[in-house]
């Protein structure tokens, strides 16, 4: 199962229970030509990305703004930031300066391990590869500035868990 769909499932039932309403952000797109061999089946032949979008997430949890981007990764030393855009991280940045909750889950698929790492420490490595000294975050330094969010069985992907670690972490930062 991809990363997206399990956070899909955990948002589902985040709602069916009241605790979150985080959505998955639609992607910007101008359709310009559309096929319509019958009434009942249009197939769009051409599009294009309106603007860059922002980030996958957004939403409310327990009173906070939350909004975040998922990647995934086959790579099992580090994390490649090629993957992450300009446009994404100037919004986490806002996110960030406005007292939203903003972060990276990223899941190293042969590993099968997920970690929640927030906009500060990112920020960090963002710098850093920009500089040219490292496109990449490995493992350790996101096990060392991230959180680690073990599968389990409802929700599956219970990232909430440590977006509430990085609540209490950041709210003693932020003081």
């Amino acid at each position: 199962m991809t990363l997206e769909k399990e956070i899909e499932i955990s948002n589902d039932y985040y709602l069916s229970i009241g605790k979150a309403v985080i959505h998955k952000k639609p992607t910007p797109v101008q359709i310009v030509d559309v096929s319509y061999p019958k009434r009942s089946k249009a197939v769009i032949k051409e599009a294009y990305f309106r603007t860059p979008s922002t980030t996958d997430y957004n939403g409310v949890y327990n009173g906070y703004y939350i909004d975040f981007e998922a990647k995934e990764t086959k790579n099992k030393t580090s994390f490649p930031l090629k993957n992450i855009h300009e446009h994404q991280v100037k919004h986490m940045k806002s996110v960030y300066e406005q007292k939203g909750i903003t972060f990276l889950l990223i899941r190293f698929k042969t590993l099968d391990e997920v970690y929640l790492l927030p906009y500060v420490p990112f920020e960090y490595f963002w710098k850093r590869a920009q500089q040219d000294i490292k496109k990449s975050i490995t493992v350790e330094e996101i096990r060392k500035n991230g959180y680690h969010i073990p599968y389990q069985y409802q929700p599956r992907l219970n990232y909430l868990k440590a977006v509430d670690k990085l609540i209490l972490d950041e709210s003693e930062d932020r003081v």
